[in-house]
């Protein structure tokens, strides 16, 4: 039987509230990462905050909130987080996932898409859902080759929902099914 936590170049691990705290501080800094996780403005956080912030977080851990972090499996360093939020109350047995990666200097190396490949995994095999939801923003093509090999699909898109740099962009929404993940990984 596989290890569903590890993939070819991360694993995913519980939680540090501290440690996450830190690296948060030290990468919420970097208004390029913040606007392509996020539709809201730029805000900077203290360490204290971060922490605090993913202890809130967690602490609502209920069987509809999963939050992982990614670590690279050459050397155990925190790369970021993923996270999974079951919604229609297992009725629909859907999910949104987010993700980031924090390190400018990890980005375009493989470590979201496997990462994204573990969450999927996880998400159809151990929790049972039917589909897996994302949104991305046009202007992170990166983010969209990413998630189009991990298997998700183009499936509409919010014109014009987002102002940055005097210009409007869209917001797409992808998404994966459970039969079409199955597909992909006989």
């Amino acid at each position: 039987m596989k290890d569903i936590f590890k993939g070819q170049l991360v694993r995913l691990s519980a939680m540090d509230h501290e440690e996450f705290g830190r690296v948060y501080a030290t990468w919420n800094r970097d208004s390029e990462l913040m606007r392509l996780m996020d539709s809201g403005a730029s805000v900077l956080h203290s360490t204290k905050a971060g922490k605090d912030f993913f202890e809130k977080m967690v602490e609502k851990n209920s069987p509809e909130h999963h939050f992982f972090s990614i670590r690279a499996l050459e050397d155990n360093r925190l790369l970021g987080d993923i996270n999974l939020d079951v919604v229609n109350n297992w009725l629909g047995r859907n999910a949104f996932v987010g993700i980031s990666i924090g390190n400018r200097e990890d980005w375009s190396k493989g470590y979201g898409t496997d990462a994204m490949k573990l969450i999927l995994r996880f998400a159809f095999t151990e929790i049972n859902l039917h589909r897996v939801t994302l949104t991305v923003f046009e202007y992170n093509p990166r983010a969209v080759r990413s998630y189009e090999k991990a298997g998700f699909r183009h499936e509409g898109r919010i014109r014009g929902a987002l102002l940055r740099d005097g210009k409007r962009w869209d917001m797409f929404f992808m998404g994966i099914l459970r039969e079409e993940w199955i597909d992909l990984n006989p």
